[in-house]
């Protein structure tokens, strides 16, 4: 299986290097982004299987651009680690943006890996799943006797 690429969202450039480091040392393609718009360019260029991210960046809220990824690639893993403490319509909020998983900093590496390889089997899991029902669809599998 090839690595995965991961995407790590951040202004501060000692998050990206920590988890670059510790997701490289994993086995994961990772690049590291500072800006939105960095990141909406890699994700219409190249297959990007997750993404890490802080609440905020550049001073607002990533919600807006989480939701727009998931409407165009709904399969996307996206995790946030972040220092901002949310209350209950908030975190109702970045639920409905379709963020996979949230957590407060400081989190422990460990935890990080295990949400991500989670989160990573059920994009790949969706992904071959839909596939299959499209094969199905169109008539590329034949189910049944002859």
């Amino acid at each position: 299986m090839e690595k995965e690429l991961v995407l790590v969202l951040d202004e501060e450039a000692h998050i990206q290097w920590t988890l670059k480091t510790f997701l490289v040392n994993e086995k994961y393609n990772v690049i590291p982004v500072s800006t939105t718009r960095l990141a909406v360019q890699y994700f219409s260029e190249l297959e990007v299987a997750g993404l890490i991210t802080e609440y905020w960046v550049q001073g607002s809220c990533v919600l807006e651009t989480v939701r727009e990824l998931k409407k165009k690639l709904p399969e996307t893993y996206v995790m946030v680690l972040t220092n901002y403490n949310v209350d209950e319509s908030e975190y109702r909020k970045i639920t409905d943006a379709g963020i996979d998983d949230f957590f407060s900093k400081p989190v422990s590496s460990e935890r990080i890996l295990f949400h991500l390889r989670n989160g990573l089997r059920r994009r790949r899991i969706s992904i071959e799943k839909r596939r299959f029902e499209e094969a199905l669809a169109g008539g590329g599998i034949k189910t049944g006797c002859a």
